[in-house]
């Protein structure tokens, strides 16, 4: 079932939002060779619950950790580890947060120590392509419109879009209908109303978009050990537009 959000309701994922960009935030300087996921893990859970917030990841689905940490050719939901980051990883921290009963999520994509050519163009399309996808992400148009421009930049660009996992509409659990894909055809799928607040969160490889599972159950890789990327949003249908819940202020760019 599909919930619409009042504006009270999407005034406080704001602010759940808003911590979690903080997080992100403290993440860029955070994040550097030597340091561990499971360093990022503590770093994240202590930093959320000081602030009032609940990890909300920890027990959905059974699920253990505050964050997932995704480290090159892992897709997503990378369990947090002791193995020290080194130079030229690219981590993906993924997390929801849980403040006063409103829940926000956002994936967030970092380089450690210096980048290189081929992550420097993988993370410019998926930041993109991200932007692309909430544009669409107005009253009256389509999920597939999200998915369209998502995968038709992508494909442009030469690199690929993962099928396999999705966006999602959000709050007051982490995961309700509707389904986004980031992938599809234009005027296609469910129409959006004022007060969905969704996930847009593409995950965009180097190589083929098939993935391969984790014998854990939960990590997924790309198929043929290409790197893969994902950011991702929280954002709220408006008739005014797309409102991004989760901003780190970095859209200005784009």
């Amino acid at each position: 079932m599909i919930t619409l959000k009042s504006p009270r309701e999407i005034e406080m994922m704001d602010e759940s939002g808003e911590l979690l960009a903080d997080v992100h935030r403290h993440l860029r300087t955070f994040i550097k060779p030597g340091v561990t996921s499971w360093d990022i893990e503590v770093f994240v859970r202590d930093f959320i619950e000081s602030h009032g917030g609940i990890a909300a990841q920890i027990g959905f689905e059974d699920y253990k950790y505050a964050t997932c940490c995704s480290i090159n050719d892992e897709i997503c939901h990378g369990f947090p580890r002791k193995k020290p980051l080194k130079d030229g990883d690219l981590i993906k921290v993924d997390m929801c947060i849980d403040l006063k009963g409103a829940v926000s999520d956002s994936c967030w994509a970092y380089v450690v120590g210096n980048s290189t050519p081929e992550l420097d163009h993988l993370m410019e399309v998926t930041r993109k392509a991200l932007y692309l996808g909430i544009e669409q992400a107005q009253v009256g148009n389509r999920i597939g419109d999200i998915g369209h421009a998502i995968q038709t930049y992508v494909e442009s660009e030469n690199l690929s879009v993962v099928r396999d996992f999705v966006g999602h509409g959000i709050g007051p659990t982490i995961h309700e209908s509707p389904v986004i894909p980031h992938y599809g055809e234009a005027g296609k799928g469910l129409r959006l109303k004022e007060g969905m607040v969704i996930t847009i969160e593409p995950m965009v490889n180097t190589g083929t978009w098939r993935m391969k599972m984790d014998p854990n159950g939960w990590t997924a890789y790309t198929l043929d050990g290409g790197l893969s990327c994902q950011f991702e949003h929280t954002l709220a249908i408006t008739k005014e537009g797309p409102k991004i819940l989760t901003s780190q202020g970095e859209e200005l760019t784009y």
